[in-house]
């Protein structure tokens, strides 16, 4: 099928059309994704609406290889984790898909990236191999053409008089950074920054006490002396990503959508705000598995927005882009 499709949608029915067509054929191609749909007695004649979709555990990443295509996996991102346990692993069968989605995504959402600097400060992500969110933002600092983007692993002073005299400037940058490693910079340096955006990707994973979003927005927002804390939410499993301005509140590109499933009965969905489990259709994983029930838990709004308030009791907490409750 023609993957490049899915990035000219402009409207909920040419969504729902791929979707379907994207079902179909993962259905056929997928045989993780058909046995669970077999399970659950679900075929294409059945599926009449979004809603009807069978959305695949997202706990299947680290017991199966999900994969809807025949070639060989171009690369293989894997999650974080604490050691001895199991990593998720996305296996990619086209990377070109994956830059495309989040290159597209970041433009709709902040315009060009030649426009900034990048700075990224993902310490826990470079320290392993199989990072898909230092895989973006590696891209995006290459695609910014700037001599001063970059990572950062631990020289924090270095990073601190960078980003101050490109914001004295005028200079617009985006600084990317895992949480602690945030908290860690601004118990170091205060800044007052006013033309930086400062994007956190969630993460305290046993680098500090787990606090809830609004707090950690808090204290960033002191830190850096700015306006509003944006995030980043993406996952191992997902080619795509939300991006939040503020107060965690998430939009999504035209080829994402997220819905929400009653916490106690995974199979029927939620058509108002209630809290519930964030289910999450991404058709840039057409090669894999775009339908996919997460161990969030959230709420969508009437505009398609969405915020993250928590995790399943007794879920692994992962290492991107949520604050645990």
């Amino acid at each position: 099928m023609n993957s490049d499709a899915i990035f000219t949608i402009q409207s909920t029915q040419e969504f729902e059309q791929k979707a379907f067509e994207v079902f179909y054929h993962q259905f056929e191609n997928n045989t993780v994704y058909r046995s669970f749909c077999d399970l659950l007695y679900k075929h294409p004649s059945d599926i009449k609406t979004l809603s009807d979709i069978p959305f695949l555990p997202i706990t299947f990443f680290k017991s199966h290889e999900v994969i809807s295509s025949k070639e060989s996996a171009q690369t293989t991102f894997t999650s974080s984790g604490t050691t001895g346990s199991t990593l998720s692993k996305h296996l990619v069968q086209d990377l070109t898909l994956y830059e495309k989605s989040f290159n597209l995504a970041f433009q709709r959402k902040y315009g060009s990236i030649e426009d900034y600097v990048i700075l990224a400060l993902l310490p826990s992500y470079l320290e392993r191999s199989g990072s898909s969110l230092v895989y973006m933002v590696d891209n995006l600092i290459k695609k910014s053409l700037h001599k001063d983007s970059g990572f950062y692993l631990n020289d924090h002073f270095a990073l601190s008089k960078k980003l101050t005299a490109l914001d004295a400037s005028g200079q617009k940058v985006i600084l990317i950074g895992v949480s602690f490693a945030l908290m860690d910079l601004i118990e170091q340096y205060r800044f007052s920054l006013k033309n930086t955006v400062i994007m956190e990707t969630g993460g305290m994973k046993g680098r500090r006490k787990e606090i809830i979003r609004e707090e950690l927005h808090k204290q960033l927002k002191v830190g850096f002396g700015v306006q509003n804390i944006h995030s980043e939410y993406g996952m191992t499993e997902l080619l795509s990503q939300a991006y939040s301005k503020g107060e965690g509140v998430f939009t999504t590109p035209p080829w994402m959508k997220i819905m929400t499933r009653d916490p106690e009965d995974p199979l029927t969905l939620f058509t108002d705000s209630k809290t519930g489990g964030l289910n999450i259709i991404d058709l840039a994983n057409v090669h894999s598995c775009s339908f996919i029930a997460t161990q969030d838990l959230g709420k969508v709004y009437h505009d398609g927005s969405f915020s993250v308030v928590g995790r399943f009791d007794n879920s692994d907490i992962r290492g991107c882009n949520l604050m645990a409750l």
